[in-house]
């Protein structure tokens, strides 16, 4: 009589508990965006150009070199920052200086922003500057998109492929 007890109690104990996950499984409900905007994700991870450029080595010095550790260049480990501007319809929503990641600062830089607009037609321009350049950009895209409420666009970048994709 006893672990019968034990049992319906333990099936009492086991659905209260599923009953408890099974609420809060779809409340409070989670909204991703604005139902009235339209949202734009900037995301990427790029390593820029180094501070100091690599030096080709003599056939000379290579071979001065331990086996295991011969390479034709040398270079310094250290990157330069990463210097991105954002313009929607002609103004500069964001601008950003994203300094390299790792331990000798030898890493990509990496941005993530997330950006609520109006939906519509809108205009927006990358720039990217991952060079020792003072002035000016090393990537430039432009695209004229029309934003729904409640959707995603996603701009990412790739120097492999050309630059910014926006999707």
């Amino acid at each position: 009589m006893i672990s019968a007890m034990r049992y319906l109690l333990q099936v009492i104990a086991y659905a209260a508990f599923a009953i408890v996950v099974g609420y809060l499984s779809f409340w409070p409900r989670y909204q991703y965006a604005p139902e009235d905007a339209a949202t734009v994700k900037l995301s990427l991870s790029h390593a820029t150009d180094r501070v100091v450029p690599c030096v080709e080595l003599t056939p000379q010095q290579v071979a001065e070199l331990a086996p295991n550790m011969r390479r034709t260049q040398s270079c310094e480990r250290q990157r330069l920052p990463l210097l991105l501007q954002l313009s929607v319809d002609g103004e500069i929503t964001f601008q950003h200086q994203a300094y390299p990641s790792g331990l000798w600062e030898d890493g990509p830089a990496s941005i993530y922003e997330r950006f609520d607009l109006a939906p519509g037609a809108h205009t927006i321009t990358v720039q990217l500057r991952d060079t020792a350049r003072e002035d000016g950009w090393d990537y430039t895209q432009t695209e004229e998109v029309t934003l729904i409420a409640g959707r995603y666009m996603t701009i990412t970048f790739k120097a492999e492929n050309g630059g910014f994709a926006f999707r």
